[in-house]
């Protein structure tokens, strides 16, 4: 499997909305709100075989209410 995390940024008053979709799509395993630069933090697992670009792209930009996000490709855990 495959981990990285996506942190996004929403347009404004619509975080909750967000994290809803995203929990609704069962995609993340973890939604966290945040400070800073961006609203929330997502961690994903994909199968090693799936293409990261391609899943952000397809599963996570295509909820309404996302204006930008930073993936971060994660190599081990420890």
């Amino acid at each position: 499997m495959k981990t990285f995390f996506v942190q996004i940024k929403c347009e404004l008053g619509r975080a909750y909305e967000v994290a809803s979709a995203l929990a609704d799509a069962e995609i993340a395993s973890e939604i966290y709100s945040t400070a800073g630069n961006f609203d929330l933090l997502a961690k994903f697992y994909i199968d090693d075989s799936d293409d990261v670009g391609h899943f952000v792209n397809e599963r996570v930009h295509v909820i309404p209410g996302i204006k930008d996000t930073f993936t971060t490709v994660t190599f081990r855990a420890f």
